[in-house]
């Protein structure tokens, strides 16, 4: 299944030209991956080991415009998984990211297997 989540550009997130900035684009896909997990009771944590992302067009900064991003779950491992995401404007994807999550355990300050609650939650957007 596909996440779709809107997002709502920021007045602060366009440069003097009206693109915008590439960092803050990131905080988009976060929102977005933030409410893949919601409804998930978590025994432990999650972290985010790797972000790859490809900057596909520009993104363009337009008072009240509401954006979508796609989310889908890539590779489910024992304690990671991978989410592509994709931020679309006008029809057409501007971003998209690969991102790797990790299993945490904060207490031990290391990696640890998900849960099975946590496997079924991720696994619904494969």
């Amino acid at each position: 299944m596909v996440h779709e989540h809107a997002v709502q550009l920021r007045w602060s997130d366009p440069d003097s030209l009206g693109h915008v900035n590439h960092a803050r684009a990131l905080s988009l896909l976060e929102d977005a991956r933030l409410a893949m997990g919601e409804g998930l009771r978590e025994d432990g944590g999650l972290i985010l080991a790797r972000l790859e992302v490809d900057y596909l067009r520009q993104l363009y900064y337009r008072v009240g415009e509401r954006l979508c991003v796609r989310g889908t779950v890539t590779r489910l491992g024992t304690k990671s998984f991978t989410v592509r995401q994709e931020l679309v404007q006008d029809g057409e994807v501007a971003i998209r990211a690969d991102v790797v999550m990790v299993a945490f355990d904060f207490a031990s300050d290391s990696s640890r297997a998900m849960t099975a609650a946590e496997r079924a939650h991720w696994s619904g957007f494969a």
